[in-house]
């Protein structure tokens, strides 16, 4: 791609095109091609660094045996990296074009970009982040990886040559909005309204009234966010993915998929008789099992086949699209064969047939579920323009049941779970409380102040452009100096502690307890 083209091309704008190396402080990219500029600055965030510290379902304790958010990222950018180049390769090349395009690198830096905003304990931390902002600081964006990660790359980050963000193209900006809504506000009319919502679009059943359960921007950064979509116009609905958005959430799923089942295997928490036995009855009594009523369903939930049937159900009601009886029953013997009676057959026992059994699963059905992706013209909302075809996606809906039924959802994991879960709120009220003591606010970590600096900046100049974009949790307007103080300290606390890895927040919080027997220091959040 020439200079001239990337001037005119709308995929490469980005935030700040005036700022260069010259007049960056002696800012200096490795590449020329401008998405794999892209890449490499998402690589070599500190935001992206991080994620070695991050949970992904449980911390693996230093073992190395148990991924982590890094991991999982870099697994995600090497399948959306194959799917993408065998979506340009293929026949449904043409197709993608039409759409908006799939450049490989684009993709890839979806892919690594994707998790940065997951804060401390993964999706625990998530949730509970999202209760505080909420309820405690009434913001009514709350919290969410996603946007969070969105934040990040066009906010918080200093390392792109603006010191505002990372500086990206507006197709990687585009490609990493998974959710390409707001929470509450945008688009207009929002997807929560349509009669059947994207996923994630729906307001959770847990807390109505609060809008999306799934979004990729807050409205700070909603300039950021219309510029990246506009690219896309006419080439996309306002609420459907990107095709490259698609490529790196339909790899997302792959990997998650796939490598949260070897790690539980590994470390011995994947039994081989409870999943056996569940998957066995009811491939032997599905035609019983279905024509049980969904009360008596309920009560038997703890009988083998059960879990799996109400699994089935669900996917009725909400995937109409695609689900089809004989395709999930050919999918759970599948799994059954592959990952019971193989690879869960064996104790893991860290032999060379034990490593090597964990790596052929592991590949093959990498190959497999890559092997399903294709390029649809007019999805289902439930699904982007990238997509499994159905005995694939059958697939993946039942290992990521196995994950679910006997990794997260087990009582030992909750305990673990809710003691992190305190460990945040307590962090959040000694910051909070460091923030309103006049006495020690010259004092606050440098990163904390400067994020409290940003925030009162951006709230103050929505109250003055977009004064209807100011409500508080309850959907008010909110309005007054005071009011726009509180929303920034708020999203400065929630910015601050979602910066940390497991280990900053424990130890932090040891500090401010403390419990630390040393000073405790770290340049990156201090």
């Amino acid at each position: 791609m020439d200079q001239g083209s990337e001037q005119t091309d709308p995929r490469v704008v980005r935030r700040d095109p005036a700022v260069d190396a010259a007049n960056a402080g002696g800012f200096t990219d490795l590449a020329t091609s401008p998405f794999r500029i892209d890449r490499d600055r998402i690589a070599a965030s500190p935001f992206f660094a991080r994620l070695g510290g991050v949970t992904q379902v449980v911390s693996a304790g230093g073992a190395g045996l148990l991924h982590n958010r890094l991991t999982h990222s870099l697994k995600v950018a090497q399948v959306a990296r194959a799917i993408a180049e065998r979506i340009t390769t293929g026949p449904d090349a043409g197709l993608a074009d039409k759409l908006g395009g799939c450049d490989p690198d684009v993709a890839e830096a979806a892919a690594l970009a994707h998790d940065l905003g997951h804060p401390p304990f993964g999706h625990l931390g998530e949730q509970t982040l999202d209760r505080i902002a909420r309820h405690r600081f009434g913001l009514a964006d709350g919290f969410e990886g996603n946007a969070q990660t969105f934040r990040i790359i066009t906010t918080t980050d200093v390392r792109g040559p603006s010191a505002i963000g990372l500086d990206l193209t507006t197709a990687v900006r585009a490609a990493v909005l998974k959710y390409p809504w707001l929470r509450l506000h945008h688009p207009a009319p929002h997807p929560s309204a349509m009669a059947v919502p994207p996923r994630g679009a729906g307001e959770p059943a847990e807390a109505p009234g609060t809008g999306a359960a799934k979004f990729s921007a807050y409205a700070t950064e909603l300039d950021d966010f219309e510029q990246a979509r506009a690219a896309f116009a006419g080439r996309v609905e306002g609420w459907q993915q990107t095709v490259e958005a698609s490529v790196m959430d339909t790899a997302d799923d792959i990997a998650y998929a796939i490598h949260d089942l070897q790690d539980f295997h590994r470390i011995g928490v994947l039994q081989h008789a409870p999943v056996a036995a569940e998957l066995g009855e009811w491939l032997e009594h599905a035609g019983e099992l279905a024509a049980l009523d969904d009360e008596t369903l309920h009560a038997e939930l703890r009988r083998p086949g059960r879990s799996l049937e109400r699994v089935r159900r669900r996917m009725h009601g909400k995937d109409a699209w695609i689900v089809d009886d004989d395709a999930f029953a050919a999918a759970v013997a599948r799994v059954r064969a592959e990952l019971v009676d193989g690879l869960l057959a064996a104790e893991f026992d860290g032999s060379i047939e034990a490593e090597q059994a964990t790596a052929a699963f592991s590949a093959n059905w990498t190959a497999r579920l890559v092997d399903g992706v294709f390029v649809l013209a007019s999805p289902s909302t439930r699904t982007g323009h990238v997509s499994l075809r159905p005995a694939q996606w059958h697939e993946v809906q039942v290992l990521k049941f196995v994950h679910r039924r006997f990794v997260l959802l087990r009582p030992d994991l909750a305990l673990h779970q809710r003691g992190q879960a305190g460990v945040v709120s307590s962090l959040v009220d000694a910051l909070d409380a460091w923030l309103a003591d006049r006495d020690e606010v010259s004092r606050l970590p440098r990163r904390l102040h400067d994020l409290v600096e940003l925030a009162h900046a951006e709230y103050t100049g929505l109250a003055r452009t977009a004064p209807e974009l100011l409500v508080g949790a309850t959907g008010e307007p909110v309005s007054g100096p005071d009011a726009v103080r509180e929303l920034a300290r708020g999203r400065a606390v929630v910015d601050f502690v979602a910066s940390l890895t497991d280990k900053q927040a424990v130890t932090l919080l040891d500090a401010l307890s403390g419990r630390a027997a040393q000073p405790w220091s770290d340049s990156f959040v201090l």
